[in-house]
C-alpha cells in the first residue's frame, strides 16, 4: 500500500517522485479537506493548494518526526486554516459594507456639487498624467494643492533650485496641454 517514509525533498524537482507522492496521498488529503469544507470547488482548490504547499515545504519533512501522511496533514491543516481565516475576513468586510446606508437625494446633490467644484483640479490631474512622474508630482503640488515651490520641493525631498528648474522646463509642455491654466503655472507663490 504505502511506501516506507523517505526524504521528500526530491518532489520539488523530480516529476516522477511528485506523481508517486501525489497518487499515494490524494485520496487521504481529499478526504481530510472534504471533512473541513462544504463547497466542492473550495475543496478541490484547497486540495491542490495542499500539494503545492507540500512541494514548497518538502525540504522540511523529517522521517524521524512522523509519517509522510502525518506531515502532509499538518500542511493541509495550515492550508485549510488559512482559507478559513481568509473567508472570515471577507465575511466581516461584507458585513461592514452591507450595514451602510444608501445615499439619499440630498447626499447625491452634495456630492455632485463637490465633484463640480473640483472639476478644474480633476482636469489638471488628467492633463498632467502624460508628464514624467517627478515633474507631474511637482506641478500637482504647486498648481492643484497650492504649495509654494519651496514647500513642494520639501514635500518631494528635492532642493528648491531643482524644483525651480523642473518647473521652468515643465511650463512649456503644460502650456500646450492646459492653455486655460497657463496663468496659474506662470505664477508660483514663493
Amino acid at each position: 500500500m504505502a511506501k516506507p517514509d523517505s526524504g521528500l525533498a526530491c518532489i520539488s524537482s523530480d516529476t516522477a517522485a511528485l506523481e508517486e507522492f501525489y497518487r499515494r496521498h490524494i485520496e487521504a488529503v481529499g478526504r481530510f479537506v472534504a471533512r473541513r469544507v462544504r463547497d466542492p470547488h473550495t475543496a478541490a482548490d484547497l486540495t491542490a493548494e495542499v500539494f503545492l504547499a507540500a512541494i514548497d515545504s518538502a525540504h522540511t519533512y523529517r522521517p524521524s518526526a512522523g509519517s509522510e501522511l502525518g506531515w502532509l496533514y499538518g500542511v493541509a491543516r495550515n492550508v485549510v486554516a488559512a482559507e478559513h481565516r481568509r473567508a472570515e475576513r471577507e465575511s466581516r468586510a461584507v458585513g461592514r459594507i452591507a450595514g451602510r446606508r444608501l445615499l439619499d437625494a440630498e447626499d447625491i446633490a452634495r456630492l455632485e456639487e463637490r465633484i463640480d467644484a473640483e472639476s478644474a483640479g480633476r482636469h489638471t490631474y488628467e492633463a498632467l498624467a502624460g508628464l514624467p512622474e517627478g515633474i507631474r508630482a511637482l506641478l500637482e503640488l504647486i498648481t492643484v494643492d497650492g504649495l509654494t515651490v519651496t514647500e513642494a520641493a520639501a514635500a518631494l525631498g528635492i532642493r528648491p533650485v531643482t524644483a525651480r528648474v523642473r518647473l521652468h522646463r515643465a511650463r512649456k509642455a503644460v502650456r500646450a496641454a492646459l492653455p486655460t491654466y497657463s496663468a496659474a503655472l506662470a505664477y508660483s507663490k514663493e
